[in-house]
């Protein structure tokens, strides 16, 4: 094949030149105007559940800014989802906190509920107060086991910072991911279900925290005519052009959604009856996973060869694919922080690959990738 198929590229609606000129032709190129606006009430309208929204310039600044207001900072712990990327730790090093890592459970792959009852007891125990948050990721688009995870943190009166930076109009039960815990977050970046080139958004309960969000996002200045400052603040608002993309981007983020679940209908239909060959898909009808990345298996004994074996021969051949994420306990640079592990990530980094899944695949491109990915199997 000549082309080379890609995870998931951005994909333009034709509509957001228009709202990037019309933001030139206005002299609004600052992170504030009507595009940053209309954005954020485009995410409200679609997220639902009377929450507020501030686009912010990346995922991981609405993440730093959901942990300041939840009063996370030094000597404090949060705890954290192990299997997933470095972005939804960080933050918490960031604030002087100490990240508590937890493994995953084979439903969702994402925080398991036991888990973290065990860890918030055990924490109490050895530090004697409470983890200060806990922050969920839904990995891949799949919502985790939020409903538990959400009632264990209720239990002990611990809030939940919600990572939905890959789960745009993914649902539980319904209601869309990112909505469940005191604040959520989203990721517009290039390879995510809609871009703004780069940017992010925190999803906030009510107008006033929403005013609160804006105030940090903006170096918090206090409202006097000279430039006062009674607190740190960063910046980190969303630019009224990125916002602009944003608004083009939000015209086609249903056909996305819809495209990257037909993408992974194809593949599990292609995939049935694989020895070996495990897709990733909704543990049952309470879930519905965007699927922004589709995500496979590979049993090294079934299958006769080794994921990065089928990486390699997979990039030979024009297909761009990725290993899973590397926990979070297996990283150098978390190397002695708490962790509760069961093996579960750690199993799942030694055997999966996300496939491609985004808009630009074609039927054909599945089609292709299948064939060889069964190509690389010996048995």
């Amino acid at each position: 094949m000549d082309k080379r198929i890609y995870l998931c590229l951005a994909h333009m609606s034709g509509k957001e030149q228009g709202f990037i000129k019309e933001a030139f032709d206005t002299n609004w190129v600052v992170p504030l105007g009507p595009n940053v606006n209309a954005f954020e009430d485009e995410l409200k309208h679609f997220v639902g559940q009377d929450k507020e929204v501030v686009a912010l310039s990346a995922g991981t600044a609405a993440i730093h800014l959901g942990l300041i207001q939840l009063g996370v900072g030094a000597g404090d712990e949060v705890i954290c989802q192990s299997f997933t990327f470095c972005a939804s730790a960080n933050p918490v090093a960031y604030q002087g906190a100490k990240p508590v890592f937890i493994d995953s459970e084979e439903d969702t792959w994402n925080m398991d509920p036991v888990l973290l009852e065990e860890a918030i007891k055990d924490r109490i125990a050895k530090t004697g107060k409470k983890p200060k948050a806990i922050l969920p990721v839904h990995l891949y688009g799949m919502p985790a086991r939020i409903d538990e995870i959400c009632a264990i943190a209720a239990k002990y009166e611990i809030p939940v910072l919600e990572d939905a930076a890959e789960a745009l109009g993914s649902e539980f039960k319904g209601q869309k991911c990112g909505t469940f815990g005191t604040f959520g977050v989203l990721s517009f970046n290039g390879n995510k279900m809609i871009t703004t080139s780069g940017g992010g958004a925190l999803i906030v309960p009510d107008e006033s925290t929403k005013k609160q969000t804006m105030f940090y996002a903006t170096q918090a200045r206090e409202p006097f005519p000279h430039y006062q400052h009674e607190k740190i603040g960063y910046n980190y608002r969303m630019s009224n052009i990125c916002a602009g993309i944003g608004r083009g981007q939000m015209t086609v983020l249903d056909e996305h959604i819809a495209h990257h679940r037909h993408v992974h209908a194809l593949y599990e239909n292609a995939f049935e009856g694989v020895d070996g060959i495990t897709l990733k898909s909704n543990p049952d009808d309470r879930f519905n996973a965007n699927y922004w990345l589709s995500t496979i298996l590979i049993d090294p004994v079934k299958t006769g060869t080794t994921y990065d074996e089928v990486r390699c021969k997979l990039d030979e051949q024009g297909i761009e694919t990725r290993p899973l994420w590397k926990p979070m306990h297996l990283q150098p640079v978390y190397a002695t922080n708490p962790c509760y592990v069961n093996g579960v990530s750690e199993r799942l980094f030694n055997m999966g690959l996300c496939i491609p899944a985004g808009p630009w695949v074609t039927d054909e491109d599945v089609v292709y990738i299948v064939e060889q990915i069964k190509g690389c199997c010996k048995k």
